[in-house]
């Protein structure tokens, strides 16, 4: 692989690759479609379905704690972080967007481990359903962009 080359998404295989996934199921309707589109194109791009681990937790700020068991394991050569947060009425928005993102950010820099980060942050649900699909194929993507460069850089 020539170093320009090294996370060329023209050249995502997932071959080999094994790929864990958390997904929220606060909002499930919406994160229910976000693993699909994922997990299939994780598939179409040539990860077998039984390399790919998925486990549902209660809402976005358990996301990282299923995270970091899974990094911990050092199963995996990437992992996909999947929820749905939409503006409430309080504060308490901010806080769930935030925390679930840093700790996110955090675990893939101390675990050394590309995680995609999928977890929506929307004013409302017609915000939500407008970027499921498309938001659960680029963590897919992602997730294989970022497994081959690490591996590349090894």
């Amino acid at each position: 692989m020539q170093d320009s080359d090294k996370g060329n998404p023209q050249q995502l295989n997932g071959q080999g690759l094994r790929v864990g996934i958390v997904q929220a199921r606060f909002n499930a309707e919406m994160t229910g479609k976000l693993a699909q589109a994922c997990m299939a194109e994780l598939q179409r791009h040539g990860v077998s379905a039984a390399a790919i681990e998925h486990v549902t937790v209660p809402g976005a700020l358990e996301v990282p704690v299923a995270l970091q068991a899974m990094a911990r394991t050092k199963r995996h050569d990437a992992l996909v972080a999947l929820g749905c947060i939409i503006r409430g009425e309080t504060y308490h928005f901010e806080l769930v967007a935030n925390e679930s993102g840093a700790g996110v950010t955090r675990l893939s820099l101390d675990h050394h481990i590309p995680i995609a980060n999928a977890i929506l942050t929307v004013e409302n649900e017609a915000q939500a359903w407008a970027r499921v699909e498309e938001k659960g194929r680029d963590a897919a993507q992602v997730a294989i962009e970022m497994a081959q460069l690490l591996k590349a850089l090894q």
